[in-house]
């Protein structure tokens, strides 16, 4: 059983930056970050596995967001710069068993509340 906390998120200006956290209870292998948008689906932002050497990143996020982590506190963090109003959801983390970063929503089996990020143009 694996446990996820999101934090992090917010209202900034088209431009600004956050960082959001996701602090596991346990231990997965592959870490995920997912949005939605209000009408939409839920969709695939970035995910890495523990080991901290491979990340996956959608197109749309490419160049503007970095996954990173810190496997002593079980905490993954989502630095999300140059943010967009398109970029306005809810976030949520969530955990995987698979070792290598998935973009799927099915491979995860464990997620987190979710945290508003709004960002105003």
């Amino acid at each position: 059983q694996v446990q996820l906390v999101e934090s992090g998120g917010g209202l900034v200006q088209a431009g600004g930056s956050l960082r959001l956290s996701c602090a596991a209870s346990g231990r997965a292998f592959t870490i995920g970050w997912f949005r939605q948008a209000p009408g939409k689906e839920r969709e695939f932002v970035a995910a890495i596995n523990w080991s901290l050497c491979n990340t996956l990143y959608a197109d749309s996020v490419k160049g503007r967001f970095t996954l990173s982590g810190d496997s002593a506190k079980n905490t993954v963090y989502l630095q999300m710069n140059s943010l967009k109003s398109d970029d306005t959801a809810v976030y949520y983390c969530a955990a995987s068993l698979a070792r290598t970063p998935l973009m799927a929503l099915t491979g995860y089996k464990y997620w987190g509340q979710g945290t508003q990020v709004t960002v105003s143009s």
